[in-house]
Formats: C-alpha cells, sequence, structure tokens
C-alpha cells in the first residue's frame, strides 16, 4: 500500500450516547504539495507529461499518416465536378498544387508542412488557407462547444444526484426518461424538434443563424442533450455506489445533515467518473458540432468541414481533422492530470514495486 494510505483514510474516533466508539473514514481534501513531494515532486510530474506528449506525437503521426491516403483513394479528385473542366486547366491546377507529382513526394511534403503548422490552401475557398478558416471558424465552435458542455455537464450532474437521492422515486423514474430520451435521439433530430417548437410554433428563439446570444441558445441545447442524458445516468449510478458506502453510514450515525453528507462526502466522489468522461466529452461535442453548425447555420469550424467533404477540399478535410484530432489528444491529457490531482489514491507515474 502506498505511502498514501494516510491521506486516502483519515480515521477519527467518536464516543456515542451509550458509550460505544465509531470510527469513521473518509477522503479529506487532496494534499496536492505533500502529493508531489511524496511521489518525486514535480518532475515525476513532467516526466508523465513528457511520455504522454510522445505517445501524442506518435498517434498524430498514424492519424496525418491515415487521413493523407484516405483521401488519395477517395474517388474524384479536389477538382472533379459536375461541371467538366477542360483537361488542360485540370493539368495546370495539378501542376500549380503539386498534385501531379509521384504519392511519396506528396506525403513526405504534407509531414513537413503539418510540422510548420501549414495546411496548405484550400480548393473550396479561394485566396483562403486551411490555416485561415480554423483561425476563422474555431472561436465560434469553441464557444458553442463550451457552452454545450456547462449545460451537459450542470444539468447532467444536477439530475443524477436528484435520481440518487430519491431513488425509485418519481424524481428517479423523470430524471431516467430524459436521460433515455436524451440518448436514444440523435442530435441533428433534437436540432429539428426544438426549431419547429420552440422557435417556429412558441417563437421563443431565432430558428437559425449566428448574431446574438439568444442564436446560440437552441444550438447548444440541441449539441448537450445527449452528453447531459449520459452525465445523468453516470452520475446516478455513481452517486448510489457512494450512498452505500461505510463512511457515508458513519457520517449519518455522527449526526451529520442530509445536505452535509450529501456535498462534503457523497458528490465529491461520485464525481470522479464524470471528470473521466470529460475528455471523450469534449471531443463529442466538437465533432457532434458539424452536424449542428450545419442546421443552425452556424459559420464555424463544423460547418467549413461538411462543406468540405461535399466540395472534395482535400486540403481543408485534412486540416481540420489534424487539427481536431490535436484538441482530442490534448484533452484527454489534461483530463488525466486533472483525475490524477482529484484522486489521491492515482499516481500519474508508477512508484516504487509493492507500493
Amino acid at each position: 500500500m502506498s505511502n498514501l494510505s494516510g491521506h486516502i483514510l483519515n480515521k477519527t474516533a467518536v464516543k456515542g450516547e451509550e458509550g460505544i466508539w465509531v470510527f469513521s473514514a473518509h477522503i479529506p481534501s487532496f494534499p496536492v504539495k505533500e502529493h508531489l513531494q511524496e511521489n518525486g515532486g514535480a518532475g515525476n510530474l513532467l516526466r508523465y507529461i513528457s511520455k504522454r506528449l510522445l505517445y501524442m506525437l506518435m498517434s498524430l503521426f498514424l492519424i496525418v499518416t491515415a487521413t493523407f491516403f484516405l483521401m488519395r483513394a477517395a474517388p474524384g479528385g479536389p477538382f472533379s465536378s459536375e461541371k467538366q473542366v477542360p483537361p488542360e486547366i485540370e493539368k495546370n491546377l495539378n501542376e500549380y498544387y503539386g498534385l501531379d507529382r509521384p504519392w511519396y513526394i506528396q506525403y513526405v511534403d504534407y509531414l513537413v508542412s503539418v510540422a510548420k503548422w501549414d495546411f496548405g490552401p484550400s480548393f473550396k475557398y479561394k485566396g483562403q488557407t486551411v490555416n485561415d478558416l480554423i483561425n476563422e471558424g474555431f472561436p465560434v465552435s469553441f464557444f458553442l462547444g463550451m457552452e454545450s458542455l456547462f449545460i451537459a455537464i450542470s444539468v447532467g450532474i444536477l439530475l443524477g444526484i436528484i435520481a440518487a437521492l430519491n431513488h425509485n422515486k418519481w424524481q428517479d423514474y423523470g430524471a431516467m426518461v430524459f436521460a433515455v430520451l436524451g440518448i436514444s435521439v440523435p442530435s441533428f433530430i433534437m436540432a429539428s424538434v426544438l426549431q419547429y417548437f420552440l422557435a417556429i410554433k412558441l417563437g421563443w428563439f431565432p430558428v437559425a443563424r449566428w448574431e446574438s446570444l439568444q442564436h446560440t441558445v437552441l444550438p447548444a441545447l440541441a449539441l448537450a442533450a445527449t452528453p447531459t442524458a449520459f452525465i445523468a445516468r453516470l452520475t446516478r449510478s455513481s452517486m448510489l455506489e457512494v450512498l452505500s458506502n461505510d463512511y457515508i453510514r458513519t457520517a449519518k450515525a455522527k449526526g451529520l445533515s442530509r445536505r452535509q453528507i450529501t456535498v462534503k462526502h457523497a458528490i465529491r466522489n461520485a464525481i470522479l467518473p464524470v471528470v473521466t468522461y470529460l475528455g471523450p466529452l469534449s471531443a463529442q461535442i466538437l465533432t457532434g458540432s458539424f452536424v449542428i453548425e450545419k442546421i443552425f447555420g452556424i459559420p464555424g469550424l463544423g460547418s467549413h468541414f461538411v462543406t468540405s467533404i461535399t466540395n472534395r477540399d482535400y486540403t481543408t478535410i485534412m486540416g481540420v481533422t489534424v487539427f481536431y484530432s490535436i484538441l482530442l489528444l490534448l484533452s484527454v491529457l489534461l483530463v488525466d492530470i486533472a483525475y490524477g490531482f482529484i484522486d489521491p489514491r492515482i499516481k500519474l507515474a508508477g512508484g516504487k514495486k509493492g507500493e
């Protein structure tokens, strides 16, 4: 057992009314500074981050390689369209963009360009590079994603806690019905339903576009519906497990109120699975915004990505794919680091044998 056990189990003895000694065990606030000192200090954390960054570079290399060859294997070309381009013009365009070179030269050139953070010109948006599209569209997608993430986390955790504290009651059943509907209904169907009832019928919100904060409500709700339902189910199951632990019974025996037990003891431990889910959730919300942005006419990066697919804009497809892959890898890394600080039983790097 690690020497962290002194922090994990903080036992106190309290003499009851009839002379019975009651022992309680709980997980106190995690001492970050002491944890770093006992487990090799900041150097241990830096070694872990360095190792993860190396794995990220390897993963990114595989993603770039797979994306490049998948685009080459796709039928047609960036200049293929319903309107036939004269062979002479197509030949000149291929020569101008280097598409007439051997595949291995194009592959090496693309790897070098990605390493320099240069994704090349866009074939669809004349006069703009893929970097320009990312710089223009990502802030919009990021704002929409953060708004959806806030809704999903706050509402999902709240519903999960209410359902767990009222187990097998109408509050529990109502929250779980909502969760099942949220998981079952795709985001693009939810977007259409919200547009029809809240925008067209009731007139509470604009149907589409991106002009004010009011325009962000419907797309954020549509994008957050599925993650909210999943977090609610995850929080409920985790809360029910935590509430059945011995230290919760001990806290009740000590006379703590239900609110104190829930806030100080139960929620902190039940929230850990939700933290683990934040990495994949971030990627899910960002990638899920592709369709939502197209439905609501939002000028975000997802809308550019969908347009580039329909127009065979290969450089934009590859650039946006690599960009979102980097975001996913970074979000997973940040969640892993945060999880190590939230839960003292988790170590960011292996300790000595036998600990």
